[in-house]
């Protein structure tokens, strides 16, 4: 992996890039005009083989990522499995992923179960299938560590701080963000994650993975798929997601707002080596006006 500087990512968001936002005209309360960019939506329609798998709303970047990070989440790309192609095909939005052995899932594809993110997320046969053979590493997170992460990623200029109606998600290691994805989804911010590390052969056990969104069972699920031991957000749990957390001995950490967070699984693991009287408030400069912390 290469060197990295205090503020480098080697893959960030890019706020600039015209194919993600739209600008459009509107009114305001008081009837006046006003300028507003909002996030793209585009479907992408992810293939295994021959056989289609799920129609996705997503910004449009990254799809091989997305796609690769999808069918290995959903478990139908194993860990042994020998990718041999990734065909992105932009005019018609589709992405195939080829593997040297024939797949079906077509009892996958019968059972889906609707999930909770927004964009729709979907999870297809049991939601803990796969995991029974999971052992996470026990590793330890440092608090320092923490707060260095959130200070770092709440100040990275973002589509989130831009246009708002997007979710992120930061590969880190360390007090150090690595790979930072934004999506319409929060799953597909994972799953574009989960696609680069698949496509980089990037080791997981020491990694934290950091979330805008809810920590959901979903959530929770494609972290431990991922092989991930932390999961972290500045938003709030659900109860299944902590529940299932605590089944797979993941650090489950949430609410992280300036010098506050809770720890609802893993506290054991957690090394306070962080003052928190000493870490700043969190500033609402840095905290786009009427978005949603979902």
């Amino acid at each position: 992996m290469p060197s990295l500087t205090d503020t480098d990512y080697l893959i960030g968001p890019d706020p600039t890039n015209p194919r993600l936002t739209r600008a459009l005209v509107g009114h305001d309360q008081s009837g006046a005009e006003v300028d507003l960019n909002v996030v793209e939506e585009r479907p992408l329609t992810i293939f295994l083989n021959s056989q289609e798998i799920v129609t996705a709303m997503t910004i449009g970047d990254y799809p091989e990522y997305l796609a690769l990070g999808f069918l290995r989440n959903q478990g139908m790309l194993g860990p042994d499995e020998t990718v041999t192609g990734v065909d992105y095909d932009e005019e018609l939005e589709t992405v195939v992923v080829r593997t040297a052995s024939q797949t079906t899932y077509e009892e996958k594809l019968r059972k889906k179960t609707r999930t909770s993110g927004c964009a729709v997320g979907t999870v297809f046969g049991d939601m803990m299938e796969g995991l029974e053979g999971v052992v996470l590493p026990q590793a330890p997170v440092r608090t320092s560590w923490l707060y260095e992460l959130a200070h770092r990623i709440n100040r990275t200029p973002s589509l989130y701080l831009e246009a708002g109606a997007i979710h992120g998600t930061v590969l880190c290691k360390g007090p150090r963000p690595l790979i930072y994805m934004e999506d319409v989804g929060r799953h597909n911010a994972v799953d574009k994650i989960a696609g680069w590390m698949l496509s980089e052969k990037i080791e997981a056990a020491d990694k934290i993975l950091y979330t805008t969104g809810r920590l959901t069972s979903e959530m929770v699920i494609k972290t431990a798929m991922m092989g991930i031991p932390v999961l972290a957000s500045r938003s709030g749990f659900t109860a299944w997601g902590v529940e299932i957390a605590r089944q797979l001995g993941l650090t489950l950490i949430g609410r992280m707002r300036g010098r506050r967070f809770v720890c609802l699984s893993g506290e054991a693991r957690l090394i306070r080596d962080a003052d928190p009287l000493a870490i700043p408030e969190d500033e609402a400069r840095n905290r786009r006006k009427g978005a949603s912390d979902d």
